[in-house]
C-alpha cells in the first residue's frame, strides 16, 4: 500500500516537472521567435548578418508623419552594410506635412545612399512627393501616378442639422476662428482663407516638382491642374525616368552609382514593440482559429489619421 503511494507521489511530481519545462520551453520558442521577428524588422537577419545587400522600403497606404518610418531611414543612412535603397510605393497619398517629412527623410538619405524609387499600382500626390524625394523614379506602364496639389476638405452639414432640429452654438475668440466648419455655412472669408491656404501648399510643392524634375518644366502648366497620369504618359512629360521594375532600379545603381552587381534586395522595416508584435500574434492566430470575423484588423486602419488639415492624397478617405 506505502509503494503505490509513493508511485503515485513520483508520478504526480513527475508530471508537475514535465509541465513546467513544456511552460519553459514555449516561452523560450515565443522569445526566440520575438527576437527574430524584431531583428528582421530592423533590417538585420539572423542568419547573413552583416553581408552587403539592397534595402527595400515599403510605402504604401496612407501616408502620414511617423517616427518610426524616419527612425528607419535614419538607421538605413548609418548602416554600412546598405549599399543603395529602393522605395516601393503603392498609396494615393496622405497629408501635407506627411509627404513633405517623408521627402526631407528620403533627400537626407540620398546624401548618403544611392535611392531609387519603385511604383506599383498607385503613387499620387504625397506618394508622387516621396517619388522625387528620391535621385530615380520607375514606374509601371499604367501606374495612377501624378495628381500634384493639394486638397482641403470639410462637410457642410446645417442642412441636415436644421432638418432634425439641431441647433450648435458657439463663441469664437475671432471671426477666422475654427473656420471653415461643418456647422455654419462657408462665408467668403472663409473660403478666402482656406485658398490661401490651398494655393501656399500648392506653390509649395510644384517648386520641389520643379526643382527635382526639371525635363518636366515644359508639362508645368499641365501638372499643376493636378490631373493624374499613367506611367506611360508620366515618362513622356518628365515626371518619371524609366517604365520597369525593381530590377530596373538595381541596373541603374550598377550602371549609374558604382554599385556591386549580384547583390540581394532585403526589406527593412519599422521596428515595432514588443506588444506590437504580440498584438499582431493575436490577430494572426484568430484568423488562424477561424475567429477573424471578431477581431478584424482593417477596423483598426486609418484610426490615427486627422480629421482634417491639408491632404496631399487622391482620393481621400
Amino acid at each position: 500500500m506505502t509503494l503505490d503511494s509513493d508511485i503515485l507521489i513520483d508520478r504526480r511530481r513527475l508530471k508537475r516537472n514535465l509541465t513546467i519545462w513544456r511552460v519553459l520551453a514555449i516561452l523560450a520558442i515565443v522569445a526566440t521567435i520575438a527576437f527574430a521577428s524584431l531583428r528582421t524588422e530592423s533590417g538585420a537577419s539572423l542568419f547573413g548578418i552583416g553581408r552587403d545587400h539592397i534595402a527595400r522600403v515599403t510605402i504604401s497606404g496612407f501616408i502620414g508623419d511617423s517616427r518610426q518610418r524616419h527612425d528607419l531611414l535614419t538607421k538605413l543612412a548609418k548602416n554600412d552594410h546598405v549599399k543603395a535603397v529602393i522605395v516601393a510605393v503603392d498609396s494615393p497619398g496622405g497629408t501635407t506635412t506627411g509627404g513633405e517629412a517623408l521627402y526631407e527623410d528620403l533627400r537626407d538619405l540620398s546624401k548618403k545612399k544611392p535611392v531609387a524609387a519603385v511604383f506599383g499600382t498607385v503613387a499620387a500626390s504625397a506618394a508622387y512627393l516621396c517619388g522625387i524625394g528620391t535621385d530615380y523614379i520607375v514606374a509601371r506602364g499604367n501606374t495612377i501616378t501624378g495628381s500634384v496639389g493639394v486638397i482641403f476638405q470639410w462637410a457642410d452639414v446645417t442642412d441636415l442639422l436644421n432638418k432634425i432640429g439641431v441647433k450648435v452654438d458657439e463663441i469664437r475668440s475671432g471671426p477666422l476662428k475654427a473656420k471653415p466648419s461643418p456647422f455654419t455655412p462657408p462665408d467668403e472669408a472663409s473660403k478666402q482663407l482656406t485658398e490661401e491656404l490651398v494655393k501656399d501648399s500648392q506653390g509649395w510643392f510644384l517648386g520641389l516638382v520643379a526643382e527635382r524634375r526639371k525635363a518636366a518644366a515644359s508639362a508645368m502648366d499641365d501638372i499643376k491642374t493636378g490631373r493624374i497620369y499613367t506611367g506611360s504618359e508620366a515618362r513622356k512629360i518628365g515626371l518619371i525616368d524609366a517604365i520597369g521594375d525593381e530590377q530596373t532600379a538595381v541596373k541603374w545603381f550598377t550602371e549609374t552609382r558604382n554599385v556591386a552587381s549580384g547583390l540581394k534586395v532585403k526589406d527593412w522595416k519599422p521596428q515595432r514593440s514588443v506588444s506590437g508584435l504580440f498584438s499582431s500574434s493575436l490577430t494572426d492566430l484568430a484568423g488562424k482559429l477561424g475567429l477573424g470575423s471578431f477581431i478584424d484588423p482593417s477596423m483598426l486602419e486609418g484610426l490615427d489619421r486627422p480629421l482634417d488639415g491639408l491632404f496631399s492624397v487622391w482620393h481621400p478617405q
